[in-house]
């Protein structure tokens, strides 16, 4: 009874109401929003039970929490008779049946043997007295493992055989495939073929796009022809027709759709995401999805790459078909459309088959591992939401665009001419050997620092930072030449180019499984790296705007890693402060220089500011001092000063890095592991490296967890209250949302309810909420 109090807060008579009150995503058990163990606790504590809880609502004080209770009160009722245990349930075995017996050594152990579970094998040999194990059996299976894994892959070309495939996936309830396209873009490449696997070693290929080129007829030429002698002769005119032997794109379609529509059978991908979008615009919705990706990417974030070649690699001891074995390299690469179908079946077919296998590993992994959790209630949900927000994309100015783009190009040319004066000559200012040569070699300047390898000079931000601050001109005019430069190339000059022809809009790609930490990375174009602390950066900005009649909605955490350290560290006095709504900066500035609040100047915050946040990232009093622009030996009394302000801090960090050390890894509030494969590695950069992200990946981590969270709940809120609304965005804390203007408010309010009740912490989380017409001026 005690421990059961340890654990859950409430009496073992109890527990079935708090799990009623918290819900369980996993379980489909939807809980009351916004109750979290520990209020449950409490709540049950003081009024005695959920129906106490639930007929007393009206008497809790805490405005949101009532309002939760009140209006979800059925839903808890529900939620309990969910998660109660029906104890007259049939039982069709008898107790001798379910007795436990000793294991096969002829099944056991060739099992064990193919997944590679080397120490279980030695283990269960002594535990079961099993006799002796052949030392060839490993390698036998390698073998084995390695013939099954070129499977046997067929072509589909007719509607009976593709009906046949469809009933087994059926009949199995699960199927693994993917698609072959003409390109990478999700919303524009063109669908070719779908492959299928149901069963290790055996999987299909349905083609229906693929074509044959060949020449046009010459056309007849007019009787008198104007000839350029020095003209290039014109390349022959190309003819696309589609080759024998595929069904016709509808036919299989229409087929495959209410297989892939279908909760009831699982669908798994290797970076479903992709497969999803592309299947969208042919009018498939796919339902009841598992991605070997994101798998890889929660049992091992920071230990290797989640691409399937790699994947293969690891845990198949397998090397799949390379894209370029099929499709040519250079200039003869061809489109996949061009590929033969007997090559383009066993590539695309071997893909199916590879992601079934890799399921079928890593899956039990997964649950074994316990990081079931953070794959089914955060990476897997999240798969169609992003794809949705893909979907959307969001509006550019383009003539905006233009006029930025001529601005930066006066402005760089502006600062080429002032970088030549203060050089002495002209030279290529993007090339970092030319710099490296005017800088060091020719103006003398110290710090030159030669790599071994190249033996051209380091001409990096830090270096040339370095440089400005030393009051050398030329440093900083060739920092603000890079910044604008690549503005123009990146922002200005690309985003036009990237704007999607039938949309009218660009659509970015969120990558699931990029950063160790769970954050989301953008790319094509990414629009996380537009930097917005630069007048420059904002302006960028201002150029993505809301469809007419239409508002953009930025809802943004306030210091959420900040608030994280305060309730991981028990930081009681910054707790109190983010609870009072005080400034934090100046009520750190006030508990480390013993200054009252109200006589806080400016550069006393700025500098509880930068200790606040430098000290998330393990700052060191180096890094600190060149920040402050102060001595290292002040910088190292600032953060002592800190340290002895916060103990928490000091002791958070120290548990870190000794659990770091210890597991290899550090987890998240929501159990995410963050690998640190460097963190006992005798090179000291590499080891201090570690050790830096040991102390931020847990607030990084959570942080990433959190806005995850929210995407879900907003996503599901939005299409039962809101379908107007759409979520475009997701950069760092931020989301964005568009909706129509008369809507804006109601939109705004639902954003901000569900992203401060993404999390149960101690202290409250604060979203900031805006609206206007483009996203540089809600900021």
């Amino acid at each position: 009874r005690e421990q059961v109090i340890e654990k859950f807060g409430v009496p073992p008579e109890l527990v079935v109401d708090a799990q009623a009150l918290i819900g369980d995503t996993s379980d489909n058990v939807p809980g009351v929003p916004g109750i979290g163990p520990k209020t449950a606790a409490e709540l049950l504590l003081e009024f005695g039970s959920l129906e106490g809880v639930l007929s007393r609502a009206s008497e809790i004080k805490q405005q949101k929490r009532r309002e939760s209770l009140i209006q979800f009160a059925e839903q808890a009722r529900m939620s309990r008779r969910l998660v109660e245990l029906d104890c007259n349930a049939p039982v069709p075995h008898s107790l001798d049946e379910l007795q436990m017996r000793a294991p096969q050594q002829e099944v056991l152990v060739p099992f064990l043997q193919a997944q590679n579970f080397k120490s279980i094998i030695s283990r269960a040999a002594d535990r079961f007295k099993f006799g002796a194990i052949p030392a060839a059996s490993v390698a036998v299976v390698a073998q084995d493992s390695a013939a099954a894994a070129k499977g046997e892959y067929t072509l589909v070309s007719d509607e009976a055989a593709l009906l046949h495939w469809v009933a087994e996936a059926e009949q199995a309830g699960i199927v693994a495939f993917d698609t072959e396209t003409t390109g990478l873009d999700a919303m524009q490449a063109e669908l070719v073929g779908v492959s299928l696997a149901v069963i290790e070693g055996k999987a299909c290929y349905i083609p229906f796009g693929h074509v044959t080129e060949g020449v046009a007829a010459e056309a007849a030429k007019p009787a008198v022809a104007q000839v350029d002698l020095f003209a290039a002769p014109p390349e022959p005119e190309k003819i696309s027709t589609l080759r024998a032997g595929q069904l016709p794109l509808e036919t299989a379609i229409a087929i495959l759709k209410p297989l892939l529509e279908n909760p009831a059978v699982l669908k798994i991908g290797q970076n479903i995401k992709y497969d999803m979008q592309i299947l969208a615009r042919y009018g498939v919705d796919v339902q009841g999805i598992e991605d070997t990706m994101l798998m890889s990417y929660v049992l091992d974030a920071g230990l290797h790459g989640h691409g399937m070649d790699e994947l293969a690699q690891l845990f198949l001891n397998h090397a799949c078909i390379s894209y370029d074995a099929v499709t040519g390299t250079g200039r003869a690469r061809k489109s996949f459309a061009e590929v033969e179908l007997e090559p383009a079946r066993d590539y695309a077919a071997e893909d199916a088959d590879v992601t079934l296998r890799l399921y079928n590993r890593l899956k039990p992994r997964v649950v074994a591992e316990k990081m079931l959790t953070v794959y089914e209630t955060l990476e897997r949900r999240l798969v169609p939401v992003l794809r949705r927000m893909e979907a959307e994309g969001i509006k550019v100015d383009v003539a905006m665009l233009e006029a930025m783009s001529a601005d930066f190009a006066i402005r760089i040319k502006g600062f080429e001419e002032e970088i030549y004066q203060l050089a002495g000559r002209e030279f290529t200012v993007g090339s970092p050997k030319q710099l490296g040569e005017v800088l060091f070699d020719e103006l003398k300047l110290d710090g030159g620092k030669k790599s071994a390898k190249s033996g051209a000079y380091a001409t990096g931000a830090e270096v040339l930072e370095e440089l400005a601050e030393s009051g050398h001109d030329i440093a900083a005019k060739v920092l603000e030449w890079r910044q604008l430069s690549k503005l123009k190339s990146t922002y200005t000059d690309a985003l036009k180019n990237q704007i999607n022809p039938k949309t009218g809009r660009v659509h970015t790609s969120f990558s699931m499984a990029v950063a160790s930490t769970g954050r989301l990375s953008s790319s094509d174009p990414n629009l996380q790296n537009i930097p917005i602390r630069t007048e420059e950066g904002r302006k960028i900005r201002n150029a993505f705007v809301a469809e007419k009649g239409k508002k953009l909605i930025s809802a943004d955490y306030s210091q959420i890693e900040l608030r994280l350290l305060a309730h991981i560290a028990d930081m009681q006095e910054l707790r109190q402060a983010f609870r009072d709504g005080r400034d934090i900066h100046a009520a750190t500035a006030s508990q480390m220089f013993g200054v009252p609040l109200d006589e806080v100047n400016g550069d006393l915050r700025r500098k509880a500011k930068t200790i606040n946040f430098g000290i998330i990232y393990g700052i060191s009093a180096h890094g600190l001092a060149q920040r402050l622009g102060i001595s290292r030996q002040e910088a190292a009394q600032y953060i002592e000063q800190y340290f002895l302000q916060y103990p928490g801090i000091k002791a958070y960090m120290t548990q870190a890095t000794e659990f770091a050390h210890a597991h290899g890894y550090v987890q998240t509030l929501y159990g995410r592991k963050v690998h640190l494969k460097d963190i006992n590695n005798k090179n000291p950069n590499l080891r201090n490296f570690s050790e830096r992200a040991a102390i931020n990946a847990p607030l990084q981590g959570t942080a990433a967890d959190i806005i995850k969270r929210a995407m879900i709940a907003l996503d599901a809120r939005l299409k039962a209250e809101l379908p107007e609304a759409k979520m475009l965005l997701q950069v760092h804390d931020e989301l964005l949302v568009e909706a129509p203007e008369a809507l804006a408010e109601r939109a705004a309010a639902i954003m901000k309810e569900e992203m401060e009740r993404a999390a149960d912490l101690s202290i409250p989380l604060t979203v900031e909420v805006n609206w206007g017409d483009d996203w540089g001026s809600i900021h």
